[in-house]
């Protein structure tokens, strides 16, 4: 296998039909060679059995040459255009099948067929087309329109709602018919032939994005324009790193699958229903969790997101505001004030959980989607979604919640919020988990912190629980226990305590900070979920650690599979693919452990450290308040620049402050 930089090729496929590349875009997902699609927000299912519904795809066929006697085949999944290719190869001819979901045509996937003929011959040459799609679904009710355009055309709705007396999401689909064969005949040399799908959520859309298709194919810029899109989203979102191939290629697959997930800079406002753990192309009933939004887009892939695209940032943080009101019933059913967000989410904002004892404990989720919402204030200062948007209510309801949840120990003198799973899922109904009531109380003080911003009264209990709120701690050892009770040495199924360091930045000691890290690595379950790694990575970066550090990090290639970088949750290649999650942990290993980045209220904190294979690390985009940073780090030197300011609202003015206090203006232009 010859890959290039960001371009994985193979001659043949994985085994595992789970592990072929995703071609998604922020509406539309598949797997290649798969005969079912995926429309974001489209759920069938009441309940715990809320799934993604299965849309047929017109795009799962496979090319075929019978006549060729024992033709060459490649498959190219290329992350710079956006595109995956399968190329057969004769003495006198070659036929590539190339497919793609536009990036900022999110309404729309294409593919095209093309023949090409090598040699002076003047016979015909064909392909099959093998496809699998019939225009059904055990998930929708569909019914077949009048064509339009040319195209075929179904329309229709899923068959149960999320919740009783629900929206049942409508699906719209056109798509050009596609024949069992084609032919370049004798006197041709070369012919393309493309075929258009479009999905949305009316008739109208669905028609207009058809429409769009056809204009730009006609015009001969359809891929083009698809392609200047997604170059765009890759350069301002460049990380470039000097280091070990594997880790490199690591990066560029990272890098294409979730940025895939987010919405086109350059596409309609149009409301974004969130990254699940396997992603868009994943979640029928049965796999990677239906589909469902957990902590994993609140912690894991959202600070990745927010330094390189805040936009799209902004566009998560809507979709928990859109289900907010889910979380307030969630709350009451809790017999709790404000709001629960659940713990697996799909269109409302109710718990559609399969399994009721994780949406019942696992409350930490609500903590982490408002943490979320403090990095990208502190990231952007942006006061207009909290002012005008919905989310100083949403900020109010989990103070709320929290302040509910709590109780009072006279014995202690401190609050608790007992009954809970931490996010070490192999314990469950402990008392003070050390991570989540370490997150309520970021909650507490952060919404007393927004309020006093915005000019808004806050109650004075807010900032009396956050400074009384038990974080279990072991003076003699000083470790953070994972809970009231805990016993040195207990396995633990995967990244909990060590959250405290980072994200949570809760205030500790380096030489707790190592302890902890100390006490839970040995007792991790070496079988646990890809990400986990990634925060002892961090953590070890920290302490200037760095050949532990890379330790940790190397574990994470035992998820990462070969030829197309899909990661899977768990080594031994169960739970979820397309694994977002590992990959969000990851690239904050790259994007805030090598740099050593911390988003704070007054300053982004920067302290570099790099394992002795990595010599240099270029971000050429990070937003920070309006401005566009290029930073690039080396052995020797940090090199920042400020390469944009915003002008409406005006950019923050920036400089770089040394440990010595010494400052340096940044100003655009200046290095």
């Amino acid at each position: 296998m010859a890959d290039g930089e960001g371009v994985f090729t193979a001659t043949a496929l994985p085994g595992d039909p789970r592990l072929l590349p995703t071609l998604t875009n922020a509406f539309l997902g598949t797997r290649v060679f798969r005969d079912i699609l995926h429309a974001a927000g489209v759920y069938s299912g009441a309940a715990g059995d809320t799934h993604r519904a299965d849309v047929p795809s017109p795009l799962g066929l496979r090319m075929a040459a019978p006549a060729a006697p024992s033709p060459a085949e490649s498959f190219t999944l290329n992350t710079w255009t956006g595109t995956f290719s399968h190329t057969i190869q004769s003495p006198g001819y070659v036929a590539t099948h190339q497919l793609y979901a536009h990036h900022s045509l999110v309404h729309l996937m294409a593919f095209s067929i093309t023949i090409q003929r090598l040699d002076g011959s003047t016979h015909p040459i064909s392909v099959q087309l093998q496809s699998l799609f019939v225009p059904q679904s055990q998930d929708l009710d569909l019914t077949p329109g009048p064509d339009f355009q040319g195209a075929h055309y179904i329309y229709g709705q899923t068959l149960v709602p999320e919740v009783e007396g629900g929206p049942r999401p409508a699906v719209h689909m056109l798509w050009t018919p596609i024949p069992q064969r084609l032919t370049l005949a004798g006197g041709e040399r070369e012919r393309c032939w493309q075929f258009l799908t479009a999905v949305a959520g009316s008739e109208r859309e669905a028609k207009r994005s058809y429409s769009a298709g056809l204009s730009l194919l006609a015009a001969g810029s359809l891929l083009r324009s698809h392609l200047r899109s997604w170059a765009a989203l890759r350069r301002g979102c460049s990380v470039q790193l000097d280091g070990p191939p594997a880790l490199r290629q690591a990066l560029h697959g990272c890098l294409y699958y979730l940025l895939s997930a987010v919405p086109p800079r350059d596409g309609p406002a149009a409301p974004f229903h969130g990254i699940s753990p396997g992603g868009l192309s994943n979640g029928t009933r049965g796999e990677d969790y239906w589909g469902h939004v957990f902590w994993d887009q609140d912690t894991w892939m959202f600070p990745n997101i927010l330094l390189l695209y805040p936009e799209a940032a902004r566009a998560i943080l809507q979709y928990r505001i859109r289900t907010l009101e889910g979380a307030r019933r969630n709350a009451q059913e809790q017999g709790c004030e404000g709001a629960k967000f659940p713990w697996e989410s799909a269109a409302t904002g109710r718990e559609v959980c399969p399994e009721e004892i994780y949406g019942a404990q696992e409350i930490h989720v609500t903590g982490d989607v408002l943490m979320a919402f403090e990095q990208y204030y502190c990231t952007t200062q942006d006061q207009k979604l909290f002012r005008e948007e919905g989310g100083w209510e949403l900020v109010e309801a989990v103070a709320q919640y929290w302040c509910s949840r709590m109780v009072w120990s006279e014995e202690e003198q401190l609050y608790h919020i007992r009954g809970v799973m931490p996010p070490d899922e192999y314990h469950s109904q402990v008392d003070n988990s050390a991570y989540t009531n370490a997150v309520a109380r970021r909650s507490l003080n952060f919404a007393t912190a927004m309020a006093r911003d915005l000019l808004l009264p806050a109650p004075e209990e807010w900032e009396h629980r956050a400074r009384r709120i038990k974080v279990p701690f072991d003076e003699e050892r000083k470790y953070h226990p994972e809970y009231d009770g805990y016993s040195p040495g207990e396995p633990v199924k995967q990244a909990d305590v060590v959250l405290l360091g980072f994200p949570l930045m809760h205030p500790m000691s380096a030489e707790v900070r190592r302890n902890d890290l100390e006490m839970y690595e040995p007792v991790t379950d070496p079988a646990g979920p890809a990400m986990t790694w990634s925060m002892f990575a961090v953590g070890w970066l920290e302490l200037k650690e760095l050949q532990r550090a890379w330790s940790q990090l190397e574990k994470c290639f035992s998820n990462i599979t070969e030829p197309f970088k899909v990661w899977v949750e768990n080594s031994d290649g169960s739970g979820a693919v397309n694994f977002l999650t590992g990959m969000g942990g990851f690239l904050q290993v790259i994007l805030f452990g090598f740099t050593g980045f911390r988003i704070t209220r007054s300053s982004l904190l920067f302290d570099p450290a790099f394992p002795e294979d990595i010599t240099k690390l270029k971000i050429s985009s990070i937003s920070y308040l309006g401005n566009r940073l290029e930073v690039t780090i080396t052995r020797e030197e940090i090199r920042m620049e400020v390469t944009e300011t915003s002008q409406a609202p005006p950019a923050s003015p920036l400089e770089a402050v040394l440990e010595s206090g010494q400052c340096f203006p940044l100003w655009e232009g200046m290095a």
